[in-house]
């Protein structure tokens, strides 16, 4: 993307809100644009020292949009997969996944971690950023593949936490390089990334078999 291309996606994206792999592209933050407050989570049993988690130990206000049972891009069917392979799954994760796949390699990578941390954006995030940048832009980072990957790979970070993890790390090193910092509590995390925007989970502590994801409201911009 062009630099001028590049700072109109700054801003842009410091500008989403609320509702990534919790919410769908068709689903809308609650009125007002801020969603509900989020429950209690849904077990307070902490989770493993080494960052797995199970389906006992998810939490987040959105939680609930998740399909059910056994169905695609359920808790269930996704646990058993490795994260990329489990985010394809998942019908509120399409557009991430799109661009996962425009990186060649980038989803067997993700694949073969033996264990990770990923921040995923809900679709409803690269829709807004798709709006407000226009057609030819977004367009053209999907086309970039060093700079879609390089952004892509500033959500996760080479090591597995669990929420409480997070917290206390209080700032982790992303794939990429760059850091992000954590706040908020166990319960209810936020995430800060290079551009001072803060990301608050959706869904939290979601299990894969090599991977704990968290839901987010924003894509990470990393620093510079």
């Amino acid at each position: 993307m062009r630099k001028t291309q590049r700072f109109a996606a700054v801003g842009i994206l410091a500008a989403l809100a609320v509702a990534l792999a919790a919410c769908g592209g068709s689903e809308q933050p609650a009125a007002g644009g801020a969603m509900a407050a989020p429950p209690a989570p849904m077990s307070a049993a902490p989770a493993a020292a080494d960052g797995v988690t199970t389906n006992a130990d998810v939490f987040g206000p959105a939680c609930g949009k998740l399909p059910q049972g056994d169905a695609p891009g359920s808790l269930n069917n996704m646990g058993p997969q490795p994260v990329a392979s489990a985010a394809s799954t998942n019908p509120l994760l399409t557009t991430l996944v799109t661009a996962v796949k425009a990186v060649p390699g980038l989803a067997d990578t993700l694949n073969s971690q033996k264990g990770i941390t990923v921040f995923a954006p809900y679709n409803g995030a690269f829709d807004e950023a798709k709006s407000a940048m226009g057609d030819e832009a977004f367009s053209a980072l999907l086309a970039d593949q060093q700079q879609l990957g390089g952004l892509l790979s500033y959500h996760v970070v080479p090591k597995r936490y669990d929420a409480e993890g997070l917290v206390e790390a209080g700032k982790v090193t992303e794939l990429a390089g760059g850091d992000v910092t954590i706040g908020g509590t166990a319960a209810a995390p936020t995430v800060t990334d290079g551009q001072g925007n803060t990301a608050n989970v959706l869904c939290g502590n979601i299990p894969t078999s090599n991977a704990t994801v968290f839901v987010i409201d924003k894509v990470l911009m990393p620093a510079g």
